[in-house]
């Protein structure tokens, strides 16, 4: 039965990470700054990891725990993961929710913990979970508490929105209940349950607020006295606290003078910090949604600021860095490449079949109808999967699926342009087709400065890898739809930029209308002094200082960079 939970565990968070879009474009309390979703994602993570003892899944969701509902979600599942579930399932819930309560210093109903409370009053004294029904019953509970968070705190009322961390609390136990019944997986659409309470208010206005959300961990020789003296003049202020680590987040309009402060009673492990006026102002200023919705794999050279800006959807793909497993779109690069530097292993793996089969399910409940740039087959099973999906799911042909053949930077490209065509022309079958010519006429030249990662990752031998590296050869490859093919070898930095611009000049003259993408790893600087280059030869094109995306990275190592670019046509 063990196992049947932890199971669940990773169905419950699964479904999180396939709506987690949703929750950032409802997310307006206690801010409205659109991270519900992501933060949701990052703290939950680790309880993906099915296998892993209780006791280091707990302390890892303390390390996660990321902004007011991460923080309030990791205290509950605390104890809900640790606990002993051949005992009171009720009496475990009533101890989480007593946790989660305790997690903020000012706790309001209306958010996830009522929810929560709406949880433990469902439950009886000995449920069983194995009869449809009981789930039934349960989940109308839950679905009843998100509702009234609409009419519990002003500020949804004035949004017309349900509250995102209780709406990802719904989504999470529906997945962990029907699971742990042994239900199927067919879902009703969170946009159909909750109808009429997604959609903000025309009406709706936040007023911008300076300072940044902060999120770290310290691990304390002070007292936690010294700790809480500091973070409590803060906005927001939360201290968990594990063992010897102390988790705090708040508010706060300096940054640094926090972290110098903290650091000196303490080692600082983790910190992760947002700018609420950007957050804020990007968040108001959402592209409205259009008839054609884009979705496309995180394989590709984008980030998530890049979907929220431009109005696209990115589908995970998995970061395995040490005990770290989480999506790559919410590493930060630079981690990623310490860890490799410092011969931390490093792998990539994709989003389970159930997660896929939800993102697919939450993107044709959202939007009219989807064009889904996936990456190329060759690379990994995403287009089966998905037109698999589309036989059982999409009898009305609303999801439209093209094998780019593509990953990394020449996804990338192809997904701004097509995105950016769609923008101008608001026309679904020439998006359809500009995308698929797209395909057909984008170039990628990735140039690594050592092969030994790709030896690692078994897609090189060792031997080569050696001998390549003590010749000093630097590969350069591309994308393809056959695979990463090697389109040559060359020495020295300078060979490789004098590479990149003879392929350029070979498909764009000096007036032509072109996106180029140039992508970074750890070298950010150097790609920066290029594109000044690449801007002086081509005026008019349309230049992106992209990072390389993490699987790439994974696979190519700390210092490789790549170039991926598009012709274009007046629209």
């Amino acid at each position: 039965m063990e196992n049947r939970f932890k199971q669940s565990f990773v169905a419950g968070v699964e479904r999180v990470a396939a709506w987690a879009d949703l929750l950032d474009a409802i997310n307006v309390y206690p801010v409205a700054d659109g991270d519900t979703g992501r933060n949701l994602c990052v703290s939950l993570s680790p309880l993906r990891q099915a296998d892993g003892e209780k006791d280091k899944i707990v302390r890892r969701l303390l390390l996660a725990a990321r902004g007011n509902s991460g923080n309030i979600a990791s205290q509950f599942f605390s104890v809900f993961y640790a606990a002993d579930f051949s005992g009171s399932l009720k009496e475990t819930v009533r101890k989480a929710n007593e946790k989660a309560w305790k997690a903020v210093s000012d706790p309001r109903p209306g958010t996830m913990l009522s929810v929560f409370d709406e949880l433990a009053e469902a439950l009886s004294e000995k449920e069983t979970l194995s009869d449809p029904e009981n789930v039934d019953r349960i989940m109308a509970r839950l679905e009843k508490a998100v509702r009234e968070t609409r009419e519990t705190l002003p500020k949804l009322r004035q949004a017309g929105v349900v509250d995102a961390g209780a709406l990802g609390m719904y989504i999470f136990f529906e997945g962990f209940f029907r699971t742990l019944a042994g239900l199927d997986n067919s879902y009703r659409p969170v946009t159909e349950v909750f109808s009429g309470f997604l959609a903000i208010s025309p009406a709706f206005h936040e007023t911008l607020e300076s300072g940044y959300c902060v999120d770290f961990v310290v691990k304390a020789d002070a007292p936690s006295e010294d700790l809480a003296r500091i973070a409590a003049g803060q906005e927001s202020a939360v201290i968990l606290r594990e063992g010897d680590l102390y988790k705090i987040h708040l508010h706060t309009d300096d940054r640094e003078k926090i972290r110098s402060r903290m650091g000196a009673l303490g080692s600082v492990m983790a910190w992760e910090d947002d700018n609420l006026t950007a957050q804020i102002r990007d968040f108001m200023n959402a592209p409205a949604d259009t008839a054609l919705h884009i979705m496309t794999d995180a394989a590709g050279s984008l980030t998530r600021d890049d979907a929220k800006k431009h109005g696209f959807t990115l589908l995970n793909s998995y970061l395995n860095v040490g005990d770290q497993s989480m999506p790559e779109t919410y590493f930060h690069p630079a981690e990623l490449y310490r860890a490799m530097s410092a011969g931390v292993k490093v792998s990539t793996s994709q989003a389970s079949v159930f997660e896929r089969h939800q993102c697919y399910a939450s993107a044709l409940a959202r939007f009219e109808k989807v064009l889904y740039l996936c990456v190329g087959s060759v690379f990994t099973g995403n287009y089966s999967v998905a037109m698999e999906w589309k036989k059982k799911h999409d009898p009305e042909n609303r999801l439209t699926v093209i094998d780019t053949g593509a990953a990394s930077g020449r996804l990338g490209a192809m997904v701004f342009a097509t995105q950016s065509f769609l923008m101008k022309t608001k026309d679904m079958d020439r998006t359809i087709a500009f995308a698929r010519d797209a395909v057909a006429r984008c170039e990628e030249y990735v140039f690594l400065e050592k092969l030994q990662y790709l030896a690692a990752g078994g897609r090189l031998s060792k031997t080569s890898a050696f001998f390549g590296d003590m010749l000093k050869m630097k590969p350069v490859v591309s994308p393809q739809p056959e695979g990463a093919k090697k389109m040559g070898v060359v020495r020295n930095r300078a060979d490789q930029i004098k590479m990149a611009l003879e392929k350029l000049a070979a498909v764009l003259a000096p007036d032509s209308l072109a996106l180029i993408m140039l992508e970074y790893s750890d070298n950010i600087e150097q790609v920066s002094e290029f594109q000044k280059q690449v801007q002086n030869l081509y005026p008019r094109a349309e230049i992106i200082l992209q990072p390389l995306s993490l699987t790439s990275g994974a696979h190519m190592g700390p210092g490789t960079w790549g170039i991926a670019f598009l012709r274009l046509d007046e629209v």
